[in-house]
């Protein structure tokens, strides 16, 4: 079941039909246009729509929706307002609908962070075919993530690919080898040479687009689902494959909790950390990618991986960047 909370709706309580102009009359044609969508969708029940979110949480109090799609833009309460309240009182999957929340907006990165699951943005030229759009883009699961492990030669292949990464890269996960005390400040290089976001990763912390975290040096991550989000775990445990972190740590994690809305990429390093994380990981349904031996520093990881038949692909450092994005694409 889903609630729909449209900007406006007509006496009978359906999203008014007026025409499709610029201001109210837009938002009021999108919000029906998006009703008609979700409806049109066998498995999906629209069952109530608010005018605000004061009638909002009467209605979703009374008819106990699985999902809220919800604007930033509404009378009475801003939709980032609404959405806190919401998270404290009766949390449940918010998918923000708006102009304001486009990848790297300061507006959606703060919906991201205050407990939504995703967004999509309203079409602004076209809204007939920008809506179908949208309709496709909501089918699809958008809660992708990349993990990527690598040891001996990975600095420099870690900051090729993240470089190749856009500002609205889909979350990632990052194990590189490394003692305590280093981890940091190779977070910080990152941060300042990519696109994204990048930073140590510290428990708790959310998997959100346009951003990396990076494993702390001497301590393993891990990914869990907390409610209707992705976040990592971050403690001590015993050394793994004598490594922590270690990758397989971080892939097997993956494997149970992101199934195929994952990618798992393996890059140069010594030994044979990541391999059966990776093989986890495809077994789970993710798409797999091992560091070709041409470009490695150390083929050991990505081979034993090759060996196991963990990789889907094997790729040249300089196109994995695209083969990852290509990936949460499909």
């Amino acid at each position: 079941m889903v609630v729909e909370l449209p900007t406006d709706i007509d006496a009978r309580g359906v999203p008014s039909a007026k025409s499709c102009g610029s201001g109210i009359g837009r938002r009021r044609c999108f919000h029906r246009m998006l009703t008609e969508i979700l409806s049109s969708d066998s498995e999906l029940e629209v069952v109530g729509a608010a005018a605000d979110p004061f009638i909002a949480r009467e209605k979703i109090i009374a008819l106990k929706p699985d999902v809220v799609t919800l604007d930033v833009e509404m009378p009475r309460m801003d939709g980032l307002t609404f959405l806190e309240k919401l998270m404290r009182s009766h949390p449940l999957p918010v998918l923000m609908v708006s102009s304001l929340t486009e990848r790297g907006c300061e507006t959606t990165l703060r919906a991201l962070e205050l407990g939504a699951i995703d967004f999509v943005t309203k079409p602004k030229v076209d809204m007939a075919s920008g809506t179908v759009q949208l309709a496709e883009e909501m089918i699809r699961s958008t809660d992708r993530v990349i993990c990527i492990g690598a040891s001996t030669g990975g600095t420099e292949a870690i900051a090729e690919v993240l470089d190749g990464f856009p500002a609205d890269a889909p979350g990632t996960v990052i194990v590189q080898h490394m003692p305590g005390g280093f981890t940091k400040s190779f977070a910080k290089r990152l941060d300042g040479q990519c696109r994204i976001r990048v930073k140590e990763a510290n428990d708790g912390d959310r998997i959100l687009p346009g951003h990396a975290l990076l494993a702390s040096g001497g301590y393993h991550m891990a990914v869990i689902r907390s409610g209707a989000s992705y976040c990592v775990r971050v403690g001590m445990g015993e050394p793994v494959n004598r490594h922590r972190p270690s990758v397989d740590v971080l892939f097997k994690s993956a494997a149970k909790y992101l199934g195929g809305n994952a990618v798992g990429v393996l890059l140069t390093g010594m030994g044979n950390d990541g391999a059966h994380g990776l093989l986890a990981m495809k077994q789970a349904g993710a798409n797999t990618i091992a560091q070709d031996e041409a470009t490695c520093v150390v083929f050991g990881m990505p081979r034993e991986a090759i060996a196991l038949g963990a990789a889907k692909e094997i790729t040249p450092l300089n196109r994995i960047a695209h083969q990852a994005l290509q990936s949460t694409r499909r």
